[in-house]
Order: structure tokens, then sequence, then C-alpha cells
């Protein structure tokens, strides 16, 4: 049996020792760990969510990795519920698919695939695709709807046997995933194996920059065990015989980086938007252990306006209520130690999340007929990057004299 969470000393990217703390979040569950009525009289457990600097390459990181078999193997997260990220996967399959894919019949190969969203656009375009995730049920219902998924963790042991069975793919994704993985170097080894000559690895991941300019610290949880930035990757590809072409900012969860890799000395050039960003990254201090020690200071005035604030209402005894359960909703509750007494319940559109309750808090979750039941004072937006088509759909809430709260990136009232 693995021990639940192991504690390691060197850093994800360039292998050294040097590590520095640089802060601390409250310690959660792991951040999709929902749980049925059954087990809401059990205390579930909490991890650490410390977050170490290298001083070596600048790669920003927790060293407390929770075995992945807890984290993934029920993971109730799919990308086909929400209507904004479906339109994003079309819209980056469609740019790949138009600059990158010399045949329309390759193969495309997504790591960390999930329900198929992001492969569906690529196989209505008459790709070969391929996807592989370790969630068995959401894998099941891919393969059920004809999105080839193979169930399991990407290894470079993995890579051998695909590469047999289907052959080397043009483009490799891996969309919020290359932040999930602790053995790097054996991921990078898959992809090598699995990529063509002129191949691209193509990844998105939460942007650093986005991190600590937005305050966005609710993206820091246990399945994020990496908060990537361009100047450490740059290193990281190099090191392992491939190029980081281009790093994209794309708008996906608050901000985030679309990096495009291929082989060393491969046939593009290196874009522009890498040096945007290394210049970029230096301007706001992404290598300076500094610029963390201050993030915190923020995060924490950000926690004690809203705390006055929910304490006022609860005060003049209005009703709070939250709406959606992303992942990020743990570390927020958490660190901002937003407890049951304040939220009566939370509305999510995943139908796999709703009848279950919140990871450690046990906050009931709820479809969004519940919002319209007894018509709440306030609704706080716990998945505040979708806050602008949830008020949009409920805007009923506010015609019945109700109020929405935005809680980050600036504490808003609506």
């Amino acid at each position: 049996m693995n021990e639940p969470c192991k504690r390691q000393n060197t850093c994800r990217l360039c292998n050294n020792t040097n590590l520095k703390l640089a802060f601390s979040l409250e310690p959660t569950p792991p951040a999709n760990a929902f749980v049925d009525k059954q087990k809401i009289s059990i205390e579930q457990d909490c991890y650490p969510l410390d977050v170490f600097f290298c001083e070596d390459c600048n790669h920003v990181q927790l060293l407390d990795v929770v075995d992945s078999n807890i984290l993934f193997e029920d993971y109730v997260y799919v990308s086909g519920t929400s209507p904004v990220f479906v339109k994003h996967f079309e819209e980056y399959a469609n740019f790949l698919i138009n600059n990158y894919l010399e045949s329309k019949k390759s193969l495309v190969i997504d790591i960390g695939s999930n329900d198929g969203t992001f492969l569906r656009f690529f196989k209505e375009k008459g790709s070969r695709i391929l996807g592989i995730d370790p969630a068995k049920k959401i894998s099941s219902k891919a393969n059920s709807d004809g999105i080839e998924t193979l169930n399991g963790f990407f290894s470079f042991e993995l890579s051998k046997s695909i590469r047999k069975k289907y052959g080397t793919a043009e483009i490799i994704t891996g969309n919020n995933v290359f932040a999930h993985v602790n053995d790097m170097k054996d991921m990078i080894n898959g992809i090598k194996n699995l990529l063509t000559p002129n191949g691209i690895f193509v990844f998105e991941v939460s942007y650093l920059v986005d991190v600590i300019q937005k305050n966005l610290f609710d993206t820091i949880y246990h399945e994020h065990i990496s908060y990537h930035s361009v100047i450490p990757l740059i290193k990281f590809f190099n090191d392992n015989e491939m190029e980081l072409i281009e790093a994209i900012r794309v708008d996906s969860h608050g901000g985030s980086l679309r990096g495009i890799a291929q082989m060393k000395d491969g046939l593009r050039k290196i874009g522009d938007s890498v040096k945007h960003c290394i210049t970029l990254e230096k301007e706001i201090g992404i290598d300076q252990f500094e610029t963390y020690v201050k993030f915190l200071q923020n995060i924490n005035n950000e926690k004690n306006e809203l705390q006055k604030l929910l304490q006022k209402l609860k005060h003049d005894q209005k009703s709070i209520v939250g709406f959606g359960a992303p992942a990020k909703a743990t570390t927020f509750l958490y660190h901002f130690a937003i407890k049951p007494e304040v939220i009566d319940y939370i509305i999510d559109d995943s139908p796999l999340k709703q009848g279950l309750f919140t990871p450690g808090m046990h906050i009931p979750v709820y479809s969004s007929e519940k919002l319209y039941e007894k018509n709440p004072d306030y609704v706080i937006i716990l998945a505040w990057n979708f806050a602008e088509s949830i008020m949009k759909r409920h805007q009923k809430i506010k015609d019945l004299g109700g109020h929405f709260i935005i809680p980050l990136p600036q504490l808003k009232v609506y």
C-alpha cells in the first residue's frame, strides 16, 4: 500500500535540492474528494499546501505529493459540463489543426483526455485519435461515446505499447495535466518516444504570472504540484533534448499558458511569444523569492476583506449560498476559513457532483433548481472564472432582489 502523501526533497524540473519554502496555505483534503451522505461523519485527511521555490531554476512547486490513485481514480471533474470550456477546446483544436497538423489523418494523442471533449474536435476533422486518462468511470464513458481512451497513467513504459499498437503522433497534448505530474522526466521520455520527428507537444497549464498578478491562490491544490512559468520550462525542455518554441497566454482558468515544444533543433523557429514571456516574468519578479512572500500578504488581505463582508451579511441574517464546486473551491474555502455555517449549500452543474458533499467541510452540492426554492440573498461564485456566464444564466436571482459576490481576482458585489 502506497503512503497517501510523501514529501520529496528535489526540484521536479532540475532535480536540485536548493529549495526554499515560499509560503503555506491551509492544509486541505484532496480538492476533488467529494463524499456521499454515508461518509459525511468521517473526518477526511488534510495534506499540506506548502509552496516551495527552487533557487536554482526558479520553479515553484509543492513537495508534498498525494498518491495519484487517491487523486484521480474516482475523478469527478469533466470538461464537457462547461459550455465556456467546450468552446475554448473547439477554438484550441482548430488552432492546432490549422497551424500544426500536416496531414488531417495523423494520430493525435491527448494525455489526461478526461471525457474526450478536446479529442472530439480532431476526430470530426478526420484525425486518428487516442486519449489516455486514469479516471475509470470517465474513461469508460469516453469510450462508449466513441472517443478511444486508454485507462491508466501515462508513462514511458505505456508509451512503448502505444507506439507498437498505434504508431507515432504528429500532435501530443496535455491540457491541465502538465502541472499534475510528479515524474516529469518519465513523462517527457514517453512523449519523445511517441512524437514524429517533426511533431509537437502542446500543453496548457495555469500560468504562474496570472496566479501572482491576479491573486489566484485557489488554483493551488494537491493535483497541481507544479506552478509553471517559462524561464524554468526553457531549461527543463533543453535538458531533455526538446525546445519550447511558443509560450502563448490564453484566458482559461483565469489565465493559462499554452506551451508548444518540439524536438531540439527542429523545423520551427522559436517564436517571439517565448521572449515576451521571459521579459514579463522578469518584470514581475517570477524569478525572485520575495515575490511569493508578498503574494501571501495580498491573499490574506483579500481574505480579511471577504471575511468582513460575510460576517456582516450573517449578522444581518442574510442567506448565502455558493455557486460552483470546482477543485479550486476547496483551497478557497479552507484558506479563507469559510465554514458550512456561512454557506448553506453549493450549486454545481456537474451531475457527478450533485448529491455529494464538498471535501472536508461537507457542504451539500445541488443542481441549479435548488437555487430558486428559497431564493438566497447572496450567491458567492466559487467558480469565479465563469462568473459572467453564471450571472447571465441566473439573472433571475438579481430580478428577485438577490446579489452575486465574486471573490477573486478582486472582491466585487453585484
